[in-house]
């Protein structure tokens, strides 16, 4: 099949195919006397995997390290559970800097109660205020040790 047909299969855009195999995660076709690339279902299961762990946040070199063990099946499973654990851990994280974010966000929104002239806005006033400065203000709070972020 050409690139096209794979593309529509595997529901990835042609540039992004082309990238992963620059990038190494997908091996490189065969070519027609015309030069036109020809893959076969084994791309269509390795992309699928891949396109799979990239809808898990994944990283590259997480994918490179699980493929190395598609591609080496007698391997012990033990660093693949290793790595998701890992994954999971960072996932977990993230979730918790989002979530220290959505209270930073409310409490900035906190600071214009009612709709008025831009000049008077609280939220915009907030954010113009020195990044490296501590200070208190109505509660809230800018630190200098993240830039921006309001603390309680």
């Amino acid at each position: 099949m050409k690139i096209g047909e794979l593309a529509k299969i595997t529901e990835t855009s042609v540039e992004t195919i082309r990238y992963y195999e620059r990038e190494g995660l997908l091996a490189a076709p065969a070519r027609t006397m015309g030069n036109f690339r020809i893959y076969m279902g084994a791309h269509v299961e390795r992309l699928s995997f891949i396109r799979r762990c990239r809808l898990l946040d994944m990283t590259h070199e997480e994918i490179r390290a699980l493929l190395r063990f598609k591609d080496d099946p007698r391997q012990d499973c033990a660093d693949v559970n290793s790595l998701l654990d890992a994954h999971i851990a960072h996932v977990s994280a993230r979730i918790h800097e989002l979530r220290q974010l959505e209270e930073q966000l409310k409490r900035l929104r906190e600071c214009c109660s009612e709709p008025s002239e831009a000049a008077r806005c609280g939220i915009l006033r907030e954010l113009s205020q020195p990044l490296a400065e501590d200070r208190t203000r109505g509660g809230n709070r800018v630190t200098g040790s993240h830039p921006g972020k309001l603390a309680q």
